[in-house]
């Protein structure tokens, strides 16, 4: 593995001394009442982690993408809620706006989003579209200078919290002339009059992470918060995942270390027939092949990051992170919650967590199935 540059190891030790100090204390009490981190998620904005990978001409830090990796595996290590809340609100709720929006619009919406003072979700996923994307139902209609949005969005993050700004929506606008759907992205702020966040979800895992269904009924929007080109919405959505692909194999990588830091830690202080348990090589070996699964996805969502930021083709091999680094950190998980035997069981033991939060992780922005498909076209079948 190539050794970090000076400003990236710092920016990552200091996001772990956050995680260590403020993360993790408060991430169990948040996780036992289902309640989100309002005043981890404005630490985080102070010191400029939602901002990480956006230009300072919009509030941002001037870094890069790979720079929002470093941290969010950080944070993953120690709790994956706060993780998936600044890797929702980056790539998913304020990179569509920085990379299709026009000026005014990022001029109107990004700083607040790059400070933490707002967050964004993105709106694709619906009750008889997730992979399939393209059987998007919900619609929006050109009337005058508004556009009128109808349907309904399901396992949407960040889209009902008190500081939530808005939330981009897929929508069919149209017909193409092949008459297939004409799907666009448009910008609907929270407060719009038909824009309607239902109940949070009952979820098994990540249950400090904001996430509900929401329903557009006759939701008003002026025509100007059109996201990019009319029609292209699918287009340019499915390109907003190919990098939200290397966020989240970082925030599993930082599960999958996680789950390794922990057995550690337990196996050197569990004794069982005399002994700590680190020195029977049953549990040795279990923790190493743990380790090396973490690595092996570390090793990999940097190599997808270095591609994108070279402006190299990276679309396979941010699949190959996803999905090696989602798988690890839920054998990690699985496995740690072995080591630690019945108080792996126990919420109180961080592992687990991870074992109920990482399962998601070979689910969400892709299933497995999905990457596998996309591995594979990659190389030519």
């Amino acid at each position: 593995m190539p050794e970090l540059e000076e400003h990236y190891a710092d920016l990552k030790s200091t996001v772990a001394d956050f995680a260590d100090k403020v993360v993790a204390p408060a991430s169990a009490e948040h996780d036992r009442d289902h309640t989100f981190p309002y005043e981890v998620v404005a630490q985080m904005g102070q010191m400029g982690l939602f901002g990480l990978p956006f230009p300072e001409e919009y509030g941002g830090m001037g870094g890069d993408y790979f720079a929002l990796s470093l941290a969010l595996e950080e944070l993953g290590r120690v709790d994956q809620s706060t993780a998936m809340t600044l890797e929702a609100g980056v790539g998913l709720g304020a990179m569509p706006i920085f990379h299709f929006g026009n000026e005014e619009q990022k001029q109107k919406w990004l700083p607040d989003l790059a400070a933490g003072r707002k967050l964004a979700g993105f709106g694709l996923t619906e009750p008889g579209a997730g992979s399939d994307a393209g059987a998007t139902k919900t619609t929006a209609k050109r009337d005058g200078d508004q556009w009128v949005i109808n349907g309904n969005k399901q396992f949407i993050t960040n889209s009902g919290t008190e500081i939530t700004s808005l939330v981009t929506v897929t929508a069919v606008t149209g017909t193409r002339e092949n008459g297939k759907k004409a799907i666009s992205t448009i910008i609907v702020p929270s407060e719009t009059p038909g824009f309607i966040a239902e109940p949070a979800y009952d979820k098994v895992g990540w249950n400090s992470s904001d996430t509900h269904p929401l329903t557009f009924a006759d939701a008003r929007v002026p025509v100007e918060n059109l996201l990019g080109e009319e029609g292209r919405g699918y287009a340019n959505f499915l390109s907003i995942l190919d990098e939200g692909r290397i966020a989240i194999a970082a925030v599993a990588t930082g599960a999958a270390q996680g789950c390794v830091d922990e057995s550690v830690k337990y196996a050197r202080e569990r004794e069982s027939m005399g002994q700590k348990i680190g020195s029977f090589q049953s549990i040795a070996f279990k923790i190493a092949r743990m380790e090396a699964r973490a690595h092996t996805a570390r090793c990999a969502y940097y190599e997808a990051a270095r591609l994108m930021l070279a402006g190299k083709p990276f679309k396979k091999e941010a699949a190959i992170a996803k999905m090696v680094a989602s798988e690890a950190a839920m054998d990690n998980a699985r496995d740690a919650t072995q080591v630690h035997g019945g108080y792996g069981f126990m919420n109180e033991y961080p592992v687990a967590r991870h074992y109920r939060d990482s399962k998601i992780l070979e689910i969400g922005e892709g299933t497995t199935e999905v990457q596998l498909m996309l591995i594979a076209r990659g190389l030519g079948l």
